[in-house]
């Protein structure tokens, strides 16, 4: 047997590994045995007749484009089948009804098999970014503090930054989309012609499937290969993907070495992904790994007059607050909220108020009312006075602690279900007339005095973040 023959289809499985899956690679085509190439015709050795049928039915092009680019045009293709019987015999079939000639006026080798070496120049990209997701509305606060910071540090010099790759992640609807979109577009408008991506791993993994189907898989490498910031949501979605998780490791080893930024989201820190080779958890703590946290009030309340001064709404500061308040888990929620409201607003041609408020919430979200305790409130009102709390248990008959004292009983009746004798047991050790005598007085105060019934809403509110 000629060695040529078995170098030329050496060459072909080099190829055909690129396109095909392992499985399909180790099942279908290591067992196939060269046999001969004389007169332009290959001859093939398969196990079996339907080893044989299953290859022209499913492989046939790819073989078709393969031999064409390695062997040459008009390369026939023949097989030769191994019967089992007491004495081994081989059975020669030919290839489907027609050998594997070429058409040079119809096809074209590079467009059949790409040159590897061959820079392809693609077309100009579509991002896949909106443009309401930039730094300008992305609210700043502790929550999100790290990362926004090395979003903008990123955006400044993608690739050239101690952050490659930025690994992002947090709960739902905390806003990693916003701030990985935002570094996409603030890329972009610096740099028009970067090659910039925003895709979700869901698709990327569609991607790559249709890819193996058609034979694809080449080009599939080489077009995210070509790509200066590749921004990927919910990564954690690949987990079990055994075959996408390898082509992205080929990818980021690629974009990496290369000086091309890399920004992932996920769910979940690195340590805590399941169903990810090692490998490529690994390359995912290269970089730096930020955490956004669930929005605090502040952060709530500066979303919703965002949302608000940007789309021109009127709604009143007790209702912004009052959402703020109820609403914790995540922006999407504020938000969705707020479209809900307005709706209502306009069809029912009703003002916003708390009361309609009330009632959105009830249908959108599950509003958790917060539980006020007497512990939580003798803590906020020493707070507020910048006092010790044990000083409400103290005998003394100084003013300041003495209206402590009182504010403390006064809302505990308001805000709890206590008796009036546990109360005044809690606060300082007081019967229940002297609660009763404390609600008066605090409640016949606030009527007249301005100054004391300001800081007792304060205190309340306080009570109710």
């Amino acid at each position: 047997m000629s060695s040529d023959h078995v170098t030329l289809w050496d060459r072909c499985l080099s190829i055909i590994k690129d396109n095909v899956t392992d499985e399909m690679y180790k099942n279908w085509f290591v067992p196939i045995v060269p046999d001969s190439f004389e007169n332009n015709v290959f001859v093939i050795q398969v196990p079996t007749h339907f080893f044989y049928e299953h290859l022209e039915q499913q492989f046939r092009n790819l073989l078709l484009h393969v031999l064409y680019r390695v062997f040459g045009p008009g390369v026939q293709l023949k097989y030769k089948v191994t019967v089992v019987s007491k004495t081994q015999t081989t059975v020669q079939i030919d290839g489907a009804a027609k050998p594997l000639n070429f058409d040079h006026k119809k096809m074209k080798p590079a467009e059949e098999v790409p040159d590897p070496f061959k820079q392809h120049v693609y077309e100009e990209l579509d991002s896949q970014l909106n443009p309401n997701y930039n730094f300008e509305n992305y609210c700043l606060s502790p929550s999100n503090q790290l990362a926004r910071t090395a979003g903008e540090t990123i955006a400044d010099k993608p690739g050239k930054n101690a952050f490659n790759p930025f690994f992002l992640f947090g709960e739902s609807g905390v806003g990693k989309t916003h701030l990985v979109q935002a570094i996409g577009v603030r890329i972009k408008e610096r740099n028009p012609s970067a090659r910039v991506l925003y895709i979700s791993s869901h698709l990327f993994q569609v991607q790559y499937t249709n890819a193996v189907l058609n034979h694809k898989v080449n080009d599939f490498i080489n077009f995210y290969q070509s790509i200066d910031v590749l921004l990927i949501d919910d990564i954690q979605e690949l987990a079990n993907k055994i075959q996408t998780q390898n082509t992205f490791f080929h990818i980021f080893n690629h974009l990496h070495q290369n000086n091309k930024q890399l920004v992932l989201t996920s769910d979940r820190p690195p340590v805590s992904l399941e169903g990810m080779v090692p490998r490529l958890l690994t390359r995912f703590k290269w970089g730096l790994t930020a955490k956004v946290e669930r929005p605090d009030y502040e952060l709530r309340k500066n979303i919703l007059l965002n949302k608000v001064r940007h789309d021109g709404l009127a709604i009143p500061d007790e209702v912004i607050e009052y959402i703020s308040r109820n609403i914790t888990d995540n922006v999407r929620d504020l938000e969705g909220v707020i479209v809900s409201l307005m709706a209502h607003a306009t069809i029912f041609n009703r003002d916003i108020t708390i009361d309609l408020a009330e009632r959105v919430l009830s249908t959108c979200v599950q509003v958790e009312k917060k539980q006020i305790t007497i512990e939580s409130i003798k803590q906020t009102v020493c707070d507020f006075y910048d006092m010790d709390p044990k000083l409400l248990q103290a005998k003394s008959r100084k003013r300041e602690i003495v209206q402590a004292r009182q504010i403390s009983m006064y809302l505990a009746k308001k805000y709890t279900d206590s008796s009036l004798s546990y109360i005044g047991t809690t606060i300082g050790k007081r019967d229940h007339a002297t609660v009763l005598h404390a609600c008066k007085t605090i409640s016949e105060q606030i009527g007249i005095d301005k100054a004391l019934r300001a800081n007792v809403a304060e205190i309340e509110e306080l009570l109710k973040k």
